[in-house]
């Protein structure tokens, strides 16, 4: 398991534009069965992560998926 300097019990990095928003997700670029969801964050700063929570409970990486924003 890593350690990130900006990640810690009471600091978290910055979030971009996105996080809060509403996406539209696909996978393997199959867009008749889009999914929508929220971005949860979106890192402005290191680890540059991006988490989108699906409405059907998944949790995904934008690097697992394709998304737009609605």
């Amino acid at each position: 398991m890593r350690v990130k300097a900006n990640i810690s019990a009471t600091e978290f990095p910055q979030q971009g534009a996105r996080a809060g928003k509403r996406v539209l997700v696909c996978f393997h670029h199959d867009t008749s069965r889009a999914i929508e969801g929220v971005v949860l964050r979106d890192d402005a700063e290191e680890p540059f992560r991006r988490v989108i929570h699906l409405d059907d409970g998944r949790v995904v990486l934008d690097t697992e998926c394709q998304f737009q924003p609605l």
